[in-house]
């Protein structure tokens, strides 16, 4: 599944050039993280470099965008292949 930005973010900026798919970007009021962009760093990194440089804990699994690693691989080879 993709990831969330939760409204805790405190706009530290240390998120968005960690992303290997520019998935995020600054909002209206936080960041915020493009679903169809976001493959948890699958194909890229063993585990999601946003959550790992976050100094806040408030990027979590996004429960409304359900995906398996298979699928988050499959949108990692249609945007780099």
């Amino acid at each position: 599944m993709a990831l969330i930005i939760q409204s805790t973010c405190i706009n530290c900026d240390m998120c968005d050039p960690e992303c290997p798919n520019e998935a995020i970007a600054l909002g209206e009021d936080i960041y915020e993280i493009d679903t169809s962009k976001c493959t948890e760093c699958i194909g890229h990194y063993d585990k999601p470099t946003c959550i790992s440089v976050c100094p806040i804990d408030c990027i979590k699994k996004d429960l409304i965008h359900i995906e398996n690693e298979a699928t988050l691989f499959a949108k990692f080879m249609r945007m780099h292949g």
